[in-house]
């Protein structure tokens, strides 16, 4: 077994959803992991890294989550209008679920 399933209930009392945590963890060049499954738990996030990441960049992981934890607490805008760093940034994920670009245009 190689994951594991956090809830952020405690951020989401801040206004800091799941998503918002996934979206800021791009800032930090992770790939946002799975969120809101399972089902059965609260604002979920799965973390599951591979069998071949080192512990250096599972601390570097764990440090980027400690500090979106305490930007969640302290800097709420700064996760909630995440990514910063990304070529494209926030999309409107019900447009693009509902118009998608399927094509890319110079």
């Amino acid at each position: 077994m190689h994951e594991c399933v956090l809830s952020g209930d405690l951020q989401k009392k801040n206004g800091v959803s799941t998503l918002d945590i996934a979206k800021r963890l791009l800032d930090f060049g992770y790939h946002p992991p799975t969120t809101y499954f399972p089902l059965i738990v609260s604002e979920a996030i799965m973390i599951e890294p591979t069998e071949c990441e080192s512990k250096e960049t599972l601390d570097g992981f764990v440090a980027a989550m400690r500090q979106i934890a305490d930007e969640a607490e302290n800097n709420a805008e700064m996760v909630n209008s995440a990514p910063h760093t990304t070529i494209v940034s926030r999309l409107d994920e019900v447009l693009a679920a509902r118009k998608p670009v399927l094509r890319y245009n110079k």
